[in-house]
């Protein structure tokens, strides 16, 4: 029987690490032992970041994204379009599409998708929220921004059939070809869906 010859506290840390995704055994080891070896501020720099995001962020009581305060600054911008609404999976893809300066309306985010393997139904996510949202009158398109994966088309299925008997018209993010990609190289279903938005020139 192998014992653990670690410190408790470096155990506890590499096990803390571990649990986030993406992070297996190796690498949390290789995270705790940097930081072992690093500057006591570094330890602490990052202990009390940790601290702060749990104490000074929130969820905007709104649209559900990450922030500071309530509403978010999206939210209460009056600058924005009120009546395009973008629902988005996660609080990183309202970041994605923010950075693209593509969008200027409304943000709901769902946290997460319909995923029965993982046992997440449409009462796990914030869609109630939303038909609520979309009940008000206020917006004049939906978008539909879920990830083109399984999951994501689930979502946007089932969003579309509690959203269809609703004044609003509802749209889903184009997908096609990325800007630099080869033509050989990208996947039989991207390449079918690029053909099918073919736009006029």
């Amino acid at each position: 029987m192998s014992r653990n010859i670690l410190p408790r506290p470096v155990q506890r840390l590499i096990d803390e690490f571990a649990r986030l995704p993406g992070i297996g055994p190796k690498s949390a080891s290789r995270l705790t032992f940097y930081l072992l070896r690093g500057t006591d501020n570094l330890a602490l720099d990052l202990a009390n970041a940790l601290q702060e995001l749990k104490e000074n962020t929130r969820f905007c009581s709104v649209c559900f994204n990450i922030t500071e305060e309530d509403p978010c600054l999206i939210c209460s911008d009056e600058a924005r379009d009120a009546s395009l609404l973008c629902v988005v999976e996660e609080p990183l893809d309202v970041v994605a599409i923010e950075r693209s300066r593509a969008f200027n309306g409304r943000y709901h985010v769902l946290h997460g998708a319909i995923s029965p393997v993982e046992g997440i139904g449409p009462e796990d996510l914030k869609i109630g929220e939303l038909v609520q949202r979309v009940q008000q009158g206020t917006f004049k398109e939906i978008i539909l921004a879920t990830n083109p994966t399984l999951e994501g088309e689930s979502t946007a299925l089932y969003l579309q059939r509690r959203l269809m008997n609703m004044p609003v018209k509802l749209t889903r993010l184009a997908r096609g070809l990325p800007v630099g990609g080869d033509l050989e190289y990208t996947d039989e279903i991207t390449l079918g869906r690029a053909v099918e938005g073919r736009q006029e020139l």
